[in-house]
């Protein structure tokens, strides 16, 4: 059976590509819905309503995972599938059942794959995530009566490693300027990588520019178009975590490298798919970048900068720190940069902050009380030179 062409009828503000992606997220949650046991219905309409698209979808998929585990690893149901547990089977889940799950099973488990064992392991923030979406579904089927106990005050806590200001990478101000001479010039590229750098430096730049300046996650680049800008209005619009839309200011720098990169690199809109007409950072086979092109590109340009291996080379993330402490070093508030970030909480940015160098020296240097010039200071450790 052939698979039906899917055609977008969007009445709504948002690009086809923005709810293309969304739509591509419900199906995924609809599909792992379709894997799990009928009575957990309720919870699929709560989350709907209750979480982003994203978190709906990752939620799902760590309770299929969790009601695999049942089946397989555990004598609580006789169910074959995940969809035949019945809601008495799940009234039998003790909290040490999870923190079995949690602190046994999930941290190094195996699978059989055509004649390969494959090992999985998760960290402590992974294993974080799981016991939070389990935690959301044994409340909810307690709330709505369909559980006599809630289990979830007994399950283990995880510990996280508190984030140290130091351990955070990024670039310092004079790495960010050689990054972008680098792909200015292709200085410090690899002649393969020269061939490819000669048709897409414009983009490349472009790329970089907006990542350092705004501190974009890497799905809010990729998914900018064309008609995102307004340069008449200086401002473009981005779409954030949990679909929220923002406009943000375009300043000259970064008006210039975009519109250099449209002008005079990017191929027409007029010799391009439907799909890809308004999209705005195309690879050379002419379609939307991909998120892996994306880090391959920050990590090349970033180890130069450097002067280490590719592999050693950043992510777009670190390029959201480097955003970050930039802006914090050039007298920027935390809150100020906490808006422009878009940080859920204060606490986050305040990690960048820890970056600013010499701020005890530069409180103190630009908050005098007496107006003294320097000659009268000369004056008074002349005459106390004994002391």
């Amino acid at each position: 059976m052939s698979k039906k062409t899917l055609k977008i009828n969007n009445k709504s503000d948002k690009p086809n590509n923005i709810v293309l992606k969304e739509h591509e997220l419900i199906e995924k949650s609809i599909s792992f819905e379709n894997k799990l046991p009928p009575f957990m219905k309720d919870y699929f309409i709560y989350l709907k309503g209750s979480v982003a698209v994203s978190t709906r979808s990752a939620y799902l998929e760590d309770i299929c995972f969790f009601c695999d585990y049942i089946i397989n690893e555990t004598d609580i149901s006789s169910a074959q599938s995940t969809e035949e547990i019945t809601l008495e089977e799940f009234n039998n889940i003790k909290a040490r059942d999870v923190n079995l799950f949690l602190g046994d099973y999930c941290p190094r488990y195996y699978r059989d794959r055509n004649n390969t064992t494959l090992i999985y392991e998760n960290n402590n923030r992974a294993l974080a995530r799981k016991k939070s979406s389990i935690s959301t579904l044994f409340k909810f089927l307690y709330r709505n009566e369909q559980l006599d106990n809630n289990i979830t005050d007994g399950f283990n806590p995880i510990k996280l490693p508190k984030p140290q200001p130091d351990a955070i990478k990024r670039l310092d101000i004079d790495e960010v300027a050689r990054m972008l001479d680098s792909v200015e010039s292709g200085q410090g590229l690899t002649d393969k990588e020269l061939i490819y750098w000669e048709k897409t430096k414009l983009r490349d730049k472009a790329i970089l520019a907006l990542f350092v300046t705004y501190g974009l996650r890497l799905n809010e680049l990729r998914e900018l178009n064309i008609s995102s800008f307004n340069f008449s209005r200086g401002e473009f619009k981005i779409y954030r975590k949990r679909g929220k839309e923002v406009l943000m200011p375009i300043n000259k720098t970064c008006e210039y490298v975009v519109k250099d990169y449209i002008y005079n690199e990017r191929p027409n809109s007029e010799l391009l798919n439907e799909e890809v007409k308004d999209a705005l950072f195309l690879s050379l086979q002419k379609k939307r970048l991909t998120p892996k092109s994306i880090r391959q590109l920050v990590k090349k340009y970033t180890s130069i900068c450097m002067n280490t291996s590719r592999e050693n080379g950043y992510s777009p993330h670190k390029l959201r720190a480097t955003a970050a402490t930039s802006l914090i070093q050039s007298g920027f508030s935390i809150y100020d940069v906490k808006t422009l970030l878009d940080h859920d909480n204060v606490t986050t940015t305040q990690l960048y902050a820890a970056h600013k160098k010499n701020i005890k020296r530069d409180i103190v240097n630009n908050f005098e009380w007496i107006d003294e010039n320097n000659d009268d200071l000369e004056e008074i450790d002349e005459n106390n030179d004994d002391l």
